[in-house]
């Protein structure tokens, strides 16, 4: 086997391997044959160098121009000369004078050798961010590799990626080495770090969880509508059914919560509300205040959108959750300003109405 089949063969390789165009590769080869030659004789002499495709064998020249007077050596050559070399003698004609490969070929396959390496590099960079990018907004499994100011470094297998702080649960904690389930937000092009973002906290996360529990909601037979989250709290789903005989709210919650529970147990407890979405405002309103039961929903101004919530004595606490959180994420899932009173409240307020009337 001859020394260009076998170079070749590693080019073939490359070129299935890396995904690498074996034709690129040449082309680097025939720089660093150039680049190794003009080294040994000076920057200044016009160099060519070939690979066949075909065969592989290198062969380099060196190349003068015709004229009747040499001012530059190096880059002229007169026409008695030509006609010894047996070419073309016509004045401005170029002149191709053949060179020994095997002088300077040792250094031109270590350039080369370091071309294609910082080539494949490159390559890899290109196609890891090209398959990355068309990964965002999925969920994607890890193991954490360090913490680099509170930011945790993920482990993806052929790259890392950065679960920033922002993007992190403030009640969750993870230690080195521990599997970790996150959803991509962004992928960027970053020549030394990975340009990679993961979240923990972003809605997309809780939806490819339901797309991965639900088969209804994967087959589009269920349709999540809005999602609405204060990560590590509470996170509100509105849900659609597109068949009459589908329960959205019972298909993703599943036979004794088989469904919802893997969901919640991967959120780390974080409690999760499912809705169905309704075209009345009234009755959306009052779902998405789940799981507090609401006593009347009265709409104050269509055109504001506000609306005023009446509840027991003993819900109120509930539908407005710990720090607002419930009745916050009710107004945002519905986009609807609401106003939770009780009933306590309700009549404390008719009362003092009645009074300044009389």
């Amino acid at each position: 086997m001859t020394e260009k089949s076998e170079l070749f063969i590693a080019l073939e390789q490359i070129e299935k391997d890396k995904k690498i165009k074996k034709e690129d590769i040449l082309m680097v080869v025939e720089n660093a044959l150039v680049s190794a030659y003009k080294k040994h004789v000076g920057r200044n002499v016009n160099v060519e160098a070939r690979v066949d495709h075909k065969t592989g064998e290198m062969t380099a020249n060196v190349v003068k121009v015709v004229v009747k007077d040499v001012l530059n050596p190096l880059l002229e050559i007169c026409v008695h000369d030509a006609k010894k070399l047996g070419q073309c003698t016509d004045i401005g004609s170029e002149v191709r004078m053949p060179l020994n490969t095997q002088d300077f070929s040792r250094i031109a396959a270590q350039t080369a050798k370091q071309v294609i390496i910082q080539k494949i590099r490159e390559s890899e960079r290109d196609s890891l961010f090209y398959e990355m990018k068309e990964k965002v907004g999925q969920i994607i499994n890890g193991v954490v590799y360090s913490k680099v100011n509170k930011s945790l470094i993920i482990d993806l297998g052929k790259t890392e990626a950065i679960l920033p702080v922002s993007e992190q649960v403030y009640k969750e904690k993870f230690n080195i080495g521990q599997h970790i389930k996150t959803v991509i937000i962004r992928v960027e092009k970053k020549f030394k770090t990975s340009g990679i973002v993961l979240s923990r906290a972003n809605t997309m996360l809780v939806k490819r969880l339901f797309e991965l529990e639900v088969p209804e909601i994967y087959e589009k037979v269920v349709e999540i509508v809005d999602i609405v989250r204060e990560s590590g709290m509470r996170t509100k789903v509105s849900v659609l059914s597109h068949n009459p005989k589908v329960d959205p709210v019972g298909a993703c919650v599943g036979i004794r919560g088989a469904r919802i529970k893997p969901i919640i147990d991967e959120l780390n407890g974080e409690r999760v509300d499912l809705i169905s979405f309704s075209l009345d405002s009234t009755k959306y309103i009052k779902g998405a205040l789940s799981p507090a039961k609401i006593t009347s929903v009265t709409i104050i101004s269509q055109e504001d959108k506000k609306a005023e919530v009446l509840v027991s004595d003993d819900m109120l606490s509930l539908a407005i959750g710990k720090n607002g959180h419930n009745v916050r994420l009710a107004a945002k899932l519905t986009g609807w300003h609401i106003d939770v009173k009780s009933d306590e409240q309700s009549k404390k307020k008719n009362n003092e109405e009645v009074e300044k009337i009389s």
